[in-house]
């Protein structure tokens, strides 16, 4: 998606060769006008694909997540990374690593908001090695539930996680593939 590579060019902040910074557009102030452009764009690319129900990670992955559940009038689920105390039913949970934090983590959701035998979309701001993804897809999966695919906004093919999700074949959609970040130089695959 060109408006948002451009974006990515004109306001992200390399911060290493693994690391670029969007505070400003996508996750710690929205463009609200690119994100639902982002959301249509990634809508068309699921068409034809059934969705139910669209499932994401707290806290970056919603604003993406709830556009595209408010265009195609369905329900927006967002794993929670710490289990609060308000938390009074059984939970789906699985583990993950944050690399941006470098610790682990437990996702979990509660069993009330994913129900059995749906399809559900997953969608997330950033795709790198691919565990947070993996670990959505397990919650799916003992939800009795099936992932329709992954929706992503930046994925960073030079830590392989899309090339892992799609040769597992898992529909993985991706709107900017970011191949390098050497130098403070961001490459996009092309």
């Amino acid at each position: 998606m060109e408006a948002l590579k451009k974006k990515i060019l004109e306001k992200g902040i390399v911060v290493d060769e693994h690391t670029l910074k969007v505070d400003s557009f996508l996750n710690h102030q929205l463009d609200t006008s690119l994100i639902s452009s982002m959301a249509e764009e990634l809508i068309r690319r699921f068409a034809g694909t059934p969705v139910h129900r669209i499932l994401t990670i707290e806290s970056s992955g919603i604003p993406l997540a709830f556009m595209m559940g408010y265009f195609l009038h369905i329900p927006v689920v967002f794993a929670k990374k710490t289990k609060p105390s308000t938390f009074t039913s059984s939970l789906y949970s699985a583990e993950s690593y944050s690399f941006t934090r470098k610790s682990p983590y437990t996702m979990s959701v509660s069993r009330d908001f994913l129900p059995r035998g749906e399809e559900v979309l997953i969608v997330d701001d950033f795709l790198a090695g691919g565990n947070a993804v993996s670990a959505l897809i397990e919650i799916i999966r003992k939800a009795g539930s099936r992932p329709a695919g992954v929706a992503i906004a930046v994925e960073k093919g030079f830590q392989g996680g899309g090339d892992s999700l799609r040769e597992a074949g898992i529909h993985v959609e991706s709107l900017a593939i970011i191949e390098s970040l050497t130098n403070g130089v961001i490459q996009f695959r092309t």
